[in-house]
């Protein structure tokens, strides 16, 4: 499937991957957990503490990265282990069942290697998974994104692109090295056709970076922009990317692109060596978000605002994704419904049952899944067990 064909989220060929198993072993707080799973929606319950984002956690692990924590995979390993840890889950859609697992092993000198296998075959990294299986979250610590730093949005940022096209990762970790290899040249006396071919190499990948994220906020907006409804209680939003290389990438061809981000490099030397790092770039850039029928900053917006905002956007992206793969994402929402009202809650609940995939929930009141009775698969949570 190429990342331009664009499907309709309802449309039959449109695919529902679903979690029908997952196992765990000497994963964070469990030492072995092998759960059934028999439902679209899954609430998990139980105290804070208890383990429900640990799971949520080890699904988001079937995606390039280090999942929804952001943690060292040597982190994931319970306490008291050998030091390593395995994921697997049965994942069943209209083509049948395929099994999924990925784990950390330990190599004794304190370090290790991931490792991902399909159906017990063993594949190069998270990203072979992408073929059978797309995962969008969302998380307590997201909630301060709108009123965070530039950096933050752009990591949720190129979180957005990487769920629609998998070698985004790959692109913006080669832009990291890149411009680590510039400053270091700067921070020197070095030749100057050194420093030529490392902003050479850093405008190649910078425009690629861009022009990836460009691509998903325009068809994000698109998507959006079709869906508004100003009574929802899921505000829709208006959203752009700001910097100077996102003008010139929506300005020019790429290779022009690159031609001006070069000379923007070398005119700035002496001020990026004096700063101890590079200025302008992608790396520099960030997310404006706007509350679209209010026509507000969306850090201005009250807490609640900005959650609703966030949680449309989030939904907003799991659509897109399943419009532009034809695969609907398995949706984690981590302590999603305990700051939300009833009006609220149904709302979420029916947008979840409207996109038609799976979605794993977490919470520490069981009333808050009121709503969802006889519609889902409520577990309780305890230290190291889960329960019906």
């Amino acid at each position: 499937m190429t990342a331009s064909a664009i499907h309709s989220p309802h449309s039959p060929d449109t695919r529902l991957p679903q979690v029908s198993r997952i196992l765990l072993a000497d994963y964070r707080s469990y030492a072995a957990l092998d759960l059934d799973i028999d439902a679209a929606v899954i609430a998990l319950t139980g105290e804070n503490g208890a383990g429900k984002t640990n799971v949520l956690e080890a699904l988001s692990l079937f995606t390039p990265g280090r999942g929804l924590r952001r943690a060292e995979l040597s982190e994931c390993a319970r306490a008291g282990g050998a030091g390593g840890f395995s994921v697997s889950v049965a994942l069943r859609d209209e083509n049948g069942e395929i099994r999924l697992g990925t784990g950390f092993e330990p190599d004794g000198a304190g370090g290790g290697a991931r490792k991902c296998r399909i159906d017990g075959a063993p594949v190069g990294s998270p990203r072979d998974f992408a073929e059978r299986l797309r995962i969008v979250w969302m998380t307590p610590s997201m909630d301060g994104l709108f009123a965070g730093s530039a950096g933050e949005r752009r990591r949720f940022l190129d979180r957005l692109v990487l769920t629609v096209d998998p070698a985004h990762g790959a692109r913006v970790n080669a832009l990291e090295r890149a411009l680590r290899n510039r400053n270091r040249l700067l921070e020197g006396d070095s030749e100057r056709a050194w420093l030529d071919a490392a902003e050479r190499e850093v405008a190649e990948i910078g425009v690629a970076v861009t022009a990836a994220r460009l691509e998903t906020v325009s068809r994000l907006a698109a998507l959006v922009d079709s869906e508004r409804d100003d009574s929802s209680p899921f505000p829709w939003a208006e959203f752009a990317l700001a910097g100077e290389v996102e003008a010139l990438v929506a300005a020019h061809s790429a290779l022009e692109a690159e031609d001006r981000y070069r000379a923007l490099l070398a005119s700035g030397r002496a001020r990026d060596a004096a700063a101890g790092r590079t200025l302008v770039g992608p790396q520099a850039s960030d997310l404006v978000v706007r509350h679209g029928p209010k026509k507000i900053e969306a850090r201005a917006c009250s807490t609640g605002e900005q959650k609703a905002l966030l949680t449309g956007l989030v939904l907003a992206h799991a659509r897109l994704v399943a419009a532009v793969t034809g695969m609907t994402p398995l949706v984690l929402l981590d302590e999603i419904a305990a700051h939300f009202d009833p009006v609220r809650r149904r709302a979420l609940y029916e947008e979840l049952a409207r996109l038609g995939g799976q979605a794993w929930l977490t919470g520490a009141d069981p009333a808050a899944f009121a709503d969802l009775a006889g519609h889902a698969q409520v577990l309780r949570v305890t230290p190291g067990r889960i329960e019906g």
